[in-house]
């Protein structure tokens, strides 16, 4: 009973906030709509519906049965995934290993990057020779 009325509350409430939104947009971001047990309360934004009452002179609102329900399955699925991921950071599976090329592959490099800086240096100790402000003036 309680889940069709929800159903025929967020029916009137999509179809009070299409009309509403044909003609002028909605002043807030949630719809109100009265029923007989309370008032039910349609987020315009995001679609959620839920279950006010006034209780204590405050008005209380829950989420609706079945939107409850989808929450906490997805609360459920979070908390998992969250519990796998610490635990594969404990034991060091989740970490992202570097693939290191091999050592002969380094040693290769390594010889290159040498031989290179090898001609860099006498390229520069040449230019240092042929400076004419270092070399003796002759008188």
């Amino acid at each position: 009973m309680k889940s069709a009325i929800v159903v025929l509350l967020v029916g009137t409430s999509f179809g009070l906030a299409g009309s509403a939104g044909a003609q002028d947009p909605a002043p807030g971001r949630y719809s109100m709509q009265e029923s007989e047990t309370g008032i039910a309360r349609l987020d315009t934004q995001t679609g959620e519906v839920s279950l006010c009452q006034e209780k204590d002179s405050q008005l209380v609102c829950r989420m609706a049965a079945d939107e409850r329900a989808a929450f906490e399955q997805e609360l459920d699925l979070l908390t998992k995934r969250v519990e796998a991921l610490e635990k594969a950071v404990k034991s060091g599976d989740g970490v992202a290993k570097q693939d290191l090329p091999p050592e002969e592959e380094i040693d290769r490099a390594m010889g290159i990057m040498e031989r290179m800086m090898r001609k860099f240096m006498d390229i520069v100790k040449d230019l240092e020779g042929s400076d004419p402000a270092q070399e003796p003036q002759k008188t």
